[in-house]
């Protein structure tokens, strides 16, 4: 029961919490490029879903729904020409984050709790590294027919 009230507490403050994101991301050295090139806005409602639906990326979103939502946001960033080193450390940013306000705010009531926080800390890790992976699919399929274009260009320029 209580990783629901952790669950709710987020969804609860999603707006506070994608806004303190922002926050963090804008001093961030570690990803300059993507903050150039990707809308601030376009940024903070992205990290506001994962906080807002968190319950439903958690239990009921299957990993296909999660594959289909990531690999499409890793083809987006990377034709935005965004390093994936940058949208990576922005997926671990926003799981940081996420971590440092329920060491705020999460305080257990009873040991029994300890089960439920194990359960939430166990299905926040599996959402944000399938999200990650997929993300990275994406990537990589921009790159691969970069790639074959490339490629292309290259026999065609030899054969002149």
């Amino acid at each position: 029961m209580f990783a629901a009230k952790l669950v709710q507490l987020i969804e609860t403050h999603a707006d506070k919490l994608a806004d303190n994101l922002m926050q963090n991301l804008k001093n961030s050295p570690r990803c300059p490029t993507l903050l150039q090139r990707v809308p601030p806005d376009e940024l903070k409602r992205r990290a506001h879903e994962i906080y807002l639906h968190l319950a439903d990326w958690l239990s009921s979103k299957t990993e296909s729904e999660i594959e289909e939502r990531y690999i499409g946001l890793g083809v987006r960033r990377a034709r935005q020409g965004v390093p994936f080193s940058e949208f990576l450390w922005a997926v671990s940013a926003t799981k940081d984050y996420l971590w440092e306000y329920l060491q705020r705010e999460g305080l257990m009531e009873d040991p029994v709790d300890l089960w439920g926080e194990i359960g939430l800390l166990h299905a926040l890790e599996r959402f944000f590294d399938r999200a990650a992976y997929f993300a990275a699919i994406g990537y990589e399929s921009v790159g691969e027919h970069a790639s074959t274009a490339h490629a292309g260009w290259q026999r065609a320029a030899s054969s002149r």
